[in-house]
């Protein structure tokens, strides 16, 4: 493919990109014309665009920017856009508001790069080159989960993080809330879930082994309040991105029962908020308390996150503790199950049940691909094959395979590579070669693949920076495939993202150099365990 113009290398790539002659000055004078419908754009424009330029971009009927809601442009779907640039004047169509929020992130990267860091002081002018693009994404669900129940993140961190998806034309924010090691959503009707669940002490252990300490020995604590989250849902939303939140259960529920261990399969134990990473295997009972607090827990969730979808969790649940009680062996009984470990399936049926009850999707991670209950979307990421058996029982699949989308693995070996989860390195070319579903399969089996996201543990990524080192340029690489589909150019994405780093350290992104050291081959090493 030819190389891309410095100032047309955008990431992810357009569908169609035709460059033009000539260049479309903005200055003081440059006006927006906003049509009905197109309001929303209107705003960010001013806000994202005006704020990088430092010009006014006042409203006008005749500006010379126009953004236009047009109902008929069908083919371009919900996202998409058509934008035309031209010396005399910026067009900027779609046939919904969200398509016309992703041409104005577009529009920004069409800016020279140090527009981004707050522009130039005393620059009356800026240039954007002529072109004509229409884009479509290839996928509707295209994501980043960040784990902040691991190591809690400033709230004001999270909105960075959204503005940086939304650059990328990601559109959904999955949010890690919950897990043995935290939880950090305060529940009104169960008020100790953050005055005990979101503390952690200083561990006690020593360290296991020479790739770093498997526990946190150092005391943390941090919570969000639910004003807070719902700004947050605001601030996404005029992004177009969606929040979604994670409650983990049955499993990954150390913190919960640390606050409240009547919960738990024996009550009469203290627990502590774990202090290890790995999978712990204290979960809740099955007793009707539970699903009493499961549903309230839920339904605070639901009031602050509007998502369609809701994340449940589901995945890592060691069922040794039912198997050893006489009362959840009872419960398996009294519901006809065959055993204790059946147990799990049916604690997630009530819980989505509850969900679909509501208008809710219920979303949960699969090992197999084959153990939810039918209703819920399912998030798969042990094997690929798991999303096909996932598709094949008609569910709706998210794929994220773990080795292409967790991003807490290092990057390459290098041994100056921050400490990062165990396991062989997954490179950016990796990446980019992820395909959440390939040509090969049927095409009715290929539309239930909403499609992927990435995912940052936070185990060993503490802080901002160390989570924008792992995630960058390798999110780029994943928001380029998933709104490209399968027009996978890895040569062409290189070149491209050699000039789009300029936009990251216009932004202040930490991330891995290009031509750092080579990483090795990823496939190596076994499939780790989701923390």
């Amino acid at each position: 493919m030819p190389v891309p113009r410095p100032d047309l290398s955008l990431v992810p790539r357009p569908s169609r990109v035709s460059p033009r002659p000539g260049r479309f000055v903005l200055d003081r004078d440059t006006a927006v014309r906003t049509l009905p419908g197109a309001e929303p754009a209107a705003d960010l424009l001013r806000t994202l665009v005006g704020r990088d330029t430092r010009l006014p971009l006042h409203p006008s009927s005749d500006g010379r920017i126009v953004l236009a809601l047009d109902p008929e442009l069908e083919g371009l779907g919900d996202e998409g856009y058509g934008l035309t640039v031209s010396p005399q004047a910026l067009l900027l169509r779609a046939a919904g508001p969200t398509g016309l929020l992703r041409g104005v992130q577009t529009i920004r990267q069409l800016l020279p790069p140090e527009a981004l860091s707050g522009g130039v002081p005393g620059a009356d002018t800026w240039e954007l080159p002529c072109v004509e693009i229409s884009d479509v994404p290839a996928y509707p669900w295209r994501g980043a989960m960040l784990d902040v129940a691991r190591h809690f993140q400033p709230v004001e961190y999270l909105h960075r993080y959204v503005d940086l998806m939304a650059l990328h034309k990601l559109n959904t924010l999955h949010l890690h809330l919950t897990d043995d090691q935290g939880w950090r959503m305060p529940v009104d009707a169960y008020p100790r879930l953050t005055g005990v669940g979101a503390r952690r002490a200083r561990s006690q252990a020593g360290p296991t082994g020479p790739d770093g300490a498997r526990f946190d020995a150092v005391p943390h604590s941090g919570s969000y309040t639910k004003e807070e989250l719902r700004a947050l849902v605001r601030h996404a939303a005029s992004l177009g991105v969606e929040v979604v939140p994670e409650i983990e259960m049955p499993g990954h529920a150390r913190a919960a029962l640390a606050a409240y261990p009547e919960l738990g399969n024996d009550p009469s134990r203290e627990l502590d908020v774990w202090t290890h990473w790995g999978v712990c295997d204290t979960v809740f009972g099955v007793h009707e308390e539970v699903f009493d607090f499961c549903r309230a827990v839920l339904d605070e969730v639901m009031d602050v996150f509007p998502s369609r979808h809701i994340h449940i969790g589901g995945d890592e649940c060691p069922t040794t503790e039912w198997e050893r009680s006489p009362a959840a062996q009872a419960r398996a009984s009294a519901e006809g199950l065959p055993d204790a470990r059946a147990l799990h399936g049916w604690f997630l049926g009530r819980v989505g049940a509850h969900l679909v009850e509501r208008g809710r999707v219920p979303l949960g991670w699969a090992v197999t691909g084959s153990e939810l209950p039918l209703d819920f979307t399912v998030m798969t990421w042990h094997e690929p094959i798991h999303a096909r058996a996932a598709v094949e029982r008609g569910h709706r699949v998210v794929a994220a395979h773990h080795r292409a989308t967790y991003l807490d693995y290092a990057q390459s070996g290098d041994p100056g590579e921050p400490v990062a989860q165990p396991g062989a390195p997954v490179p950016l070319r990796t990446v980019h070669d992820h395909e959440p579903a390939p040509a090969a399969w049927p095409e009715e089996q290929r539309a239930l693949v909403l499609g992927t996201q990435a995912h940052v543990w936070t185990e060993y990524a503490r802080t901002p920076d160390e989570i924008e080192y792992l995630s960058y340029p390798r999110l780029c690489a994943l928001a380029d495939r998933s709104w490209s589909g399968g027009r996978g150019d890895w040569p062409g994405f290189v070149e491209r993202l050699r000039h789009h780093t300029a936009r990251l350290d216009a932004l202040g992104v930490p991330y891995r150099p290009l031509d750092a050291r080579p990483s090795p081959a990823a496939s190596a090493g076994t499939a780790r365990i989701r923390p």
